[in-house]
């Protein structure tokens, strides 16, 4: 069983040659959900800057124009430079604050889930709620709409927006930042191998 366990392990420590799939497809995932999120605060950026500062309906931050502009900024950038793999470390850094700027000032009061659920360790009054809502509302569109063509897409959810999303980027931008962009497919990797001395 251990010389079994043995050769196995020999197999994975030979495919360390494939270790720059792992940044690479972290960065793949990772570059267009900050691009959209970027480009919709830029395209609508008067309605950020006022999401941004409003305390009533919106976050009630200080110098809203800033704040939407850094968070603009970083997004964008952010996305550009992880399809690049360029820079990747540093871009992580206020990759990293947006997160949690996210997480505490977005999501932090709506729990964990991201799609309400009423089941689950996560579950809350407020999903159980959501939940509740929900049949009622599939119950009316059963009885007055068209409901098979309206869920032959994919069925309908109430959208929590709990800290789950904005934590798991973290989790993935974190990984890129101790990681690096990987071997071969990004820029940092060619312009250490040409410049940097180690």
């Amino acid at each position: 069983m251990l010389n079994l366990a043995n050769k196995l392990q020999n197999l994975l420590d030979r495919s360390r040659h494939l270790d720059f799939l792992a940044p690479l497809l972290l960065r793949a995932y990772l570059a267009p959900i900050f691009w959209m999120a970027g480009s919709q605060k830029l395209f609508a950026f008067e309605q950020t800057v006022n999401w941004f500062g409003n305390p009533d309906w919106g976050l009630g931050m200080p110098f809203p124009t800033l704040m939407a502009a850094l968070a603009t900024g970083t997004e964008l950038a952010g996305a550009v430079l992880l399809t690049l793999g360029l820079a990747t470390r540093w871009v992580c850094i206020p990759l990293l604050v947006t997160m949690v700027v996210a997480a505490l000032t977005v999501h932090w009061n709506n729990g964990w889930l991201a799609i309400a659920s009423g089941e689950g360790l996560f579950a809350t009054e407020r999903t159980l709620g959501a939940i509740e809502r929900l049949n009622r509302a599939k119950t009316i569109l059963q009885e007055h709409g068209n409901y098979a063509w309206l869920t032959e897409n994919g069925p309908f959810v109430v959208l929590n927006n709990g800290i789950e999303f904005a934590a798991t980027y973290f989790i993935m931008v974190l990984t890129l930042l101790f990681s690096g962009a990987g071997k071969y497919v990004s820029l940092d990797y060619w312009i250490a191998k040409r410049w940097r001395k180690h």
